[in-house]
């Protein structure tokens, strides 16, 4: 499944992750946003019955990939 994503985000934010992005050449948006999202999600992680077992899986998953330059 491919989600895409559009969202208008501050400029304060927008300057941050330019230059974030800027002085960190082995990193891309892509790959800050997968890391970004993941963690968003293993942080605020409700229940713990098997889906939301998976998912946080999935989720702890995709962020180290993404930490670590693993294709996700």
């Amino acid at each position: 499944m491919t989600i895409s994503i559009l969202a208008e985000i501050s400029e304060d934010l927008h300057g941050a992750l330019s230059g974030y992005l800027e002085n960190h050449a082995n990193w891309d948006q892509d790959r800050l946003f997968a890391a970004a999202l993941s963690l968003f999600l293993l942080q605020n992680e409700e229940g713990d019955s098997t889906g939301a077992s998976l998912s946080s899986q999935q989720a702890a998953r995709v962020y180290l990939d993404s930490v670590f330059q693993h294709p996700v």
